[in-house]
């Protein structure tokens, strides 16, 4: 072989090599799963829905939550410590005895964060159940009424009195996770306006007050969010249509007497699974245009 073959060869051999040193680090990179923490209360843990997430069986949590369709279609590594009853104190201390703080699973390598919180820290819960009345009207006493004594809505003072409280919740998720998007996902379309008496025991007035309430709750997590560099991923609008009012079949949202395997006003299989791919696709959305 002479010098100038033996040259151009051993040039193209060393080419060739540099550019694979080069490019097999990129790959590893774009290969490597998206780290995604799921924190929250119920209606992230979807209670009942099957199958039951053993690693804790006190959160009622649910492998097939909304967290857990999302990491699915993202191909993401999920650590999902929502919590059934979860407030946002327990984000930084431990809702049950064994049970970590949810904050603890944020570290400086996380890149996704989801979180909904805020149904148990206003008292919705509470106020939701005040409004069954088991016998039409006038037998009984509004809910509507109750909480708006006096010319002040309790609840939505309620939900605006805690709001600076997610404020910092979304601030500590920051210090926690400094390198990750996070994704505020609200909560949904719970029972239609006017409600749908006797199949689901809230009278008609109740039943578009307590939706006004939640909605009142996730336009308050939709605007801080949107002030503190978070997104936000509505599920009302998914809802429409599927609410607790809607055929068994068409639901998404359990009823007082569930349809499904699920908690009483709560997601179902079907309604986490279209919440996991909104959320998916938000997170998909986000990385792109990053």
């Amino acid at each position: 072989m002479n010098l100038s073959l033996r040259t151009t060869l051993a040039a193209a051999v060393a080419a060739i090599a540099m550019a694979t040193t080069l490019a097999t680090p990129a790959a590893a990179e774009t290969t490597e799963p998206l780290d995604y923490v799921a924190l929250g209360d119920s209606y992230a843990a979807a209670p009942f829905v099957l199958p039951v997430d053993p690693s804790n069986l006190l959160c009622l949590r649910s492998l097939a939550d909304y967290p857990h369709i999302a990491a699915k279609a993202l191909g993401a590594k999920l650590t999902d410590v929502s919590c059934s009853g979860a407030t946002a104190e327990d984000f930084t201390t431990s809702q049950h005895l064994g049970t970590k703080p949810q904050f603890n699973a944020l570290t400086k390598d996380t890149d996704i964060v989801s979180v909904t919180i805020g149904g148990n820290d206003t008292g919705l819960v509470v106020s939701a159940l005040g409004c069954i009345n088991l016998l039409p009207k006038p037998l009984g006493v509004s809910c509507a009424a109750r909480n708006t004594k006096g010319g002040v809505d309790k609840v939505k003072a309620g939900i605006d009195a805690w709001a600076p409280k997610f404020v910092t919740t979304l601030n500590q998720i920051k210090q926690r996770a400094p390198h990750a998007k996070v994704f505020v996902v609200g909560y949904g379309n719970y029972i239609r306006p006017g409600g749908c008496f006797p199949t689901q025991p809230i009278w008609d007035v109740d039943a578009t007050y307590i939706q006004g309430a939640v909605d009142h709750l996730s336009a308050t997590l939709r605007t801080t969010a949107r002030q503190h560099g978070a997104t936000f991923v509505d599920t009302y609008s998914l809802g429409i249509g599927h609410d607790s009012c809607a055929a068994p079949a068409e639901r998404y949202m359990e009823g007082l007497v569930p349809a499904h395997v699920a908690m009483p006003l709560h997601p179902n299989a079907n309604g986490s699974k279209v919440m996991g791919s909104a959320l998916a696709s938000a997170v998909a959305s986000a990385t792109r245009t990053s």
